[in-house]
């Protein structure tokens, strides 16, 4: 009897943690999938770079969890000497444009010294884009970054909005194995429910 009861323990901790594992396997996937998709065939040999951080909804002058981990994100997508890093969001949900908090944690916490430029006025992913592209269009090569279902709402935006510009798309480097795997399987069905929004737009 004590075998079996030790059997019966152990099937109720495997079960819980194989569909926990399997939660996570799979938010890791999609959002693999996710950055390597709706990217251009790029440029053989770009001069210019922007790199395009979509921001989050940040009530406090001081960035969130999500909005810290888009600007590293975005920081370490920086490649070349004449890269610059657009940092975009209005005051959506606090007194502070998320752009303006997302540049204080770029410059204070991470001693970010390179170009930045600020979108201050969008709240919506699509208005992040739409007023990102006269700071962008410039560049050889344009990287959105964010979550990574996140910045492929991102990049279907600028392929709808200018799709010239969308051919200069390059992956970031937001996605890691292992980075905030916990987070991921959230962002993953937000980013989906993000995905078909914008699909529905399109197709209207």
């Amino acid at each position: 009897m004590r075998a079996y009861a030790g059997l019966v323990r152990a099937r109720l901790i495997a079960i819980p943690l194989g569909v926990l594992g399997g939660v996570l396997a799979w938010g890791e996937y999609l959002n693999w999938r996710a950055s390597r998709r709706e990217l251009g065939p790029g440029v053989p040999h770009p001069r210019s770079e922007a790199v395009v951080v979509l921001g989050f909804g940040n009530k406090g002058r001081r960035a969130n969890l999500v909005n810290r981990y888009r600007v590293r994100a975005g920081i370490r997508s920086l490649d070349g000497p004449d890269a610059v890093l657009v940092v975009c969001g209005g005051a959506v949900e606090g007194d502070d444009p998320e752009a303006d908090v997302m540049a204080r944690y770029a410059r204070d916490a991470r001693g970010y010294a390179g170009r930045l430029l600020r979108e201050r006025a969008s709240g919506t992913t699509e208005e992040n884009i739409r007023n990102a592209i006269p700071m962008i269009e410039n560049a050889d090569v344009i990287k959105v970054v964010s979550d990574p279902l996140h910045a492929l709402r991102g990049r279907t935006y600028l392929r709808m909005l200018r799709p010239d510009l969308a051919a200069r798309l390059v992956r970031g480097r937001e996605y890691r194995f292992g980075e905030l795997t916990w987070l991921k399987p959230f962002a993953a069905v937000a980013g989906m429910i993000g995905l078909r929004r914008v699909r529905r737009e399109a197709a209207e």
